[in-house]
């Protein structure tokens, strides 16, 4: 068993990996930039290392500092969280090379499904469905072969980047016209961002929700699926609100979606907790991506089934088997999960600074992640999120009707939130009715 693990990540996801590793008898280094040193998870694990400045890519993306960390600690292993080193196969790699346990899948299991068309290739031969498109890069110097593979696929398409991701490197087009010269562009972005000019065409599907899948599997070839969870609630690519069951789902979808996503995680390998994500429209589910890392929004899952996902994570890490069968799992109830952000509920701008005042809510079935406290100064420089608050009941309505008054409850001073965005979500007719389109909240927002 792993003795003592480097958190290599901030905010409430390095609290919930301490819980975890706590509950565990496990020793905790929390790594932190110097403006997180006074963080409530560097004051609660057992050793604590400032690793650089203020600004993640002389900190948290600092690989030699991390692994430093790790060397002069004597942890065995890192875990990365999400965001930040997650993803990166390169700080997988070195992770392993320097004789520590990576807290997450292998290096070439990330690069696989870190590039969008091995990943589309990989779940093809898996059995997993994917949305109709080019099966392979698209260039700009054959113009007559990209018109008759638009043609094929049918218009609108999306241009994607092979590379991309948080819905940076796409462009939707709807016309032949247009076609030549959003692919160039599209390269151009790619090359930008992600160092990568791949691009690749693919179906676009117009009113689709956003459903995605749970994955846990071990080092022995054992392989489950914790079922789905609903994250069409969406502004510019990013998740505001997520649930899980999916609204109107039926049973035989998701045991089936369920199945082929733990098959594929059976043939190709993978090792930890992950995460298929689909587009769903007309009752047929369409791969997108993979993320190999626990999501921001695993509690909802964690509460309608009962399997803390960190700890499996960490138990795998250690060589363990799953501790549960996929017979095991029985899906009680439904839990909503909103995203707590510190910015300005109407221009969605940042809002750093000094929380005066907070209250966290209570009552039945709430769930809190947060690393927050009364005068905690939320510094400018990371992701705007400041906690999860999770509502769980038996049925829907009633974790709606938990939500709302938990919403209500909560009190963050100091610091503008989008608590009434929330509050204004939770109290929409076409939210209560379930199974709004990756594009409603932005539609309501008037930002579409």
């Amino acid at each position: 068993m792993i003795e003592k693990i480097v958190i290599a990540n901030r905010g409430e996801i390095a609290l919930r990996i301490l819980r975890a590793c706590r509950a565990l008898g496990i020793k905790t280094v929390a790594l932190h930039s110097e403006a997180d040193r006074e963080a409530k998870y560097v004051r609660l694990a057992d050793e604590s290392v400032c690793i650089g400045p203020a600004a993640a890519k002389d900190s948290y993306l600092n690989i030699p500092a991390v692994i430093s960390a790790a060397e002069v600690t004597d942890a065995q292993a890192i875990h990365p969280g999400y965001g930040f080193l997650s993803e990166n196969a390169d700080f997988a790699e070195r992770v392993e090379q320097s004789g520590f346990i990576f807290i997450g899948p292998r290096a070439d299991t990330i690069r696989l499904m870190g590039d969008k068309i091995s990943a589309i290739e990989a779940m093809k031969k898996a059995g997993v469905p994917t949305v109709p498109g080019s099966d392979g890069p698209v260039g700009d110097d054959d113009d007559r072969e990209n018109l008759r593979l638009a043609e094929k696929i049918g218009y609108p398409v999306i241009i994607k980047a092979a590379g991309g991701g948080g819905g940076r490197g796409m462009r939707v087009v709807h016309t032949e016209a247009a076609l030549k010269n959003a692919i160039s562009l599209t390269r151009t972005e790619a090359k930008t961002a992600f160092n990568n000019d791949i691009v690749y065409m693919e179906k676009y599907l117009e009113n689709p929700r956003h459903i995605e899948f749970q994955v846990l599997a071990d080092e022995h070839g054992n392989a489950v699926h914790l079922g789905e969870r609903d994250c069409s609630m969406q502004r510019r690519h990013q998740k505001v609100v997520e649930e899980a069951p999916a609204p109107g789902l039926p049973e035989r979808l998701r045991q089936k979606i369920g199945e082929r996503c733990a098959e594929a995680c059976r043939k190709i390998g993978y090792r930890g907790a992950g995460t298929f994500e689909f587009l769903y429209e007309n009752g047929e589910f369409y791969f997108i991506e993979m993320n190999t890392r626990v999501q921001v929004e695993h509690p909802v899952t964690e509460m309608i089934t009962g399997v803390d996902i960190v700890r499996e994570q960490i138990m795998i890490a250690s060589g363990e088997k799953l501790s549960i069968r996929q017979k095991d799992i029985a899906w009680r109830g439904h839990a909503i999960e909103c995203r707590i952000n510190a910015e300005d509920p109407k221009t969605f701008m940042p809002s750093p600074g000094r929380i005066t005042m907070y209250h966290p809510p209570g009552g039945p079935g709430i769930r809190v992640d947060t690393h927050v406290y009364s005068n905690y100064f939320v510094p400018p420089y990371y992701d705007s999120m400041v906690g999860k608050l999770i509502a769980f009941g038996d049925t829907r309505e009633i974790a709606i009707a938990r939500m709302r008054i938990a919403l209500s409850e909560m009190v963050v001073e100091g610091i503008k939130t989008n608590i009434p965005l929330h509050i204004d979500i939770m109290n929409d007719s076409a939210f209560q009715a379930g199974g709004v389109n990756i594009h409603y909240l932005e539609k309501k927002l008037g930002l579409k």
